[in-house]
């Protein structure tokens, strides 16, 4: 079984379902979870995990992401992109460019968003999508969400080509409508790409097809990140021999058991490995019990 994380490349057409449906095909093991949904039409960076990895899958989707989008002004849709259906036109000819500029700039920073009723959040246990293909509109409430950056790579009115750096829980295409609302005119987004999500880059994305070749090949472990990666900002403790045992177990461990020596902070973590320096856990240290206890283990069999 693999046990660690690939940079999918998601495809336009492909749900991110899909993606994990068509990897547990190529690595032959159902233990298999992805790390941020991707809409059927947007494509780029998608971590898959794969056995013991999963237990990461949250951490990695609760990460920052960059995207490329771009933006159709004078256009409104009940899904916010221009797959759905179009509720309203309005000729563009009269913006500025300057004025779409501010407009856009004005979104960086800690913003407010309406989750869309077509995403796959939940309300009382039913996909939004779900009720809105029903014909059901709930109340939805505004969730705070942050834009690190916004960089206009170009305007060709009625279209808008930016990259945003954004925290979790942020939809592109609500920020589109948000922007077109803004403007006067409305807006929806007419495609877009995940160049970058819990630090894994478009350019290092694989995808399905060529993570195939690499399977028949006998290759696929190749492609596969170590789940330690995940953790590379934590610093390492190693155990001694004798503890190897109680490391594999689980249990708390004190400073004195390890090979290194730190400084240990309150909640603290650390990357803990066993003697022969196998990744097995990530621990916190405890200062009311003046120890480490394990956080989650990974140790493979």
């Amino acid at each position: 079984m693999y046990n660690g994380i690939i940079n999918v490349y998601k495809e336009k057409g492909y749900t991110s379902f899909d993606v994990v449906a068509r990897m547990r095909g190529i690595c032959g093991q159902k233990k298999i979870g992805h790390t941020g949904t991707l809409d059927p039409d947007a494509e780029g960076v998608l971590p898959v995990c794969l056995g013991k990895a999963t237990k990461v899958c949250d951490m990695l989707t609760d990460s920052d992401k960059v995207y490329r989008a771009v933006m159709q002004l004078g256009v409104e849709t009940d899904t916010q992109d221009l797959t759905g259906t179009i509720l309203k036109k309005v000729d563009t000819s009269g913006l500025m460019e300057q004025k779409v500029m501010d407009a856009v700039m004005q979104f960086e920073g800690e913003i407010h968003q309406v989750p869309p009723m077509y995403s796959a959040l939940k309300v009382n246990g039913k996909k939004l999508c779900d009720l809105a293909r029903a014909g059901v509109t709930v109340e939805r409430k505004a969730r705070p969400v942050t834009i690190y950056k916004i960089q206009v790579e170009n305007i060709a009115l009625p279209y808008v080509t930016m990259t945003v750096s954004c925290s979790k829980g942020t939809y592109i295409r609500t920020l589109c409508h948000d922007i077109g609302q803004k403007l006067g005119c409305g807006a929806a987004m007419k495609s877009l790409v995940r160049l970058q999500a819990a630090g894994y880059r478009m350019e290092d994305a694989y995808k399905l097809d060529t993570l195939q070749e690499y399977k028949e090949a006998g290759t696929l472990k190749d492609v596969v990140t170590p789940i330690e990666h995940v953790f590379e900002v934590y610093p390492v403790l190693t155990a001694k021999p004798e503890f190897d045992i109680m490391l594999k177990n689980g249990n708390k461990m004190a400073l004195q058991q390890f090979q290194e020596t730190i400084k240990p902070e309150p909640e603290m973590k650390v990357r803990v490995r066993m003697s022969d320096g196998r990744f097995a856990a990530v621990y916190e240290y405890r200062e009311d019990l003046g120890l480490f206890r394990p956080s989650k283990m990974f140790l493979e069999d």
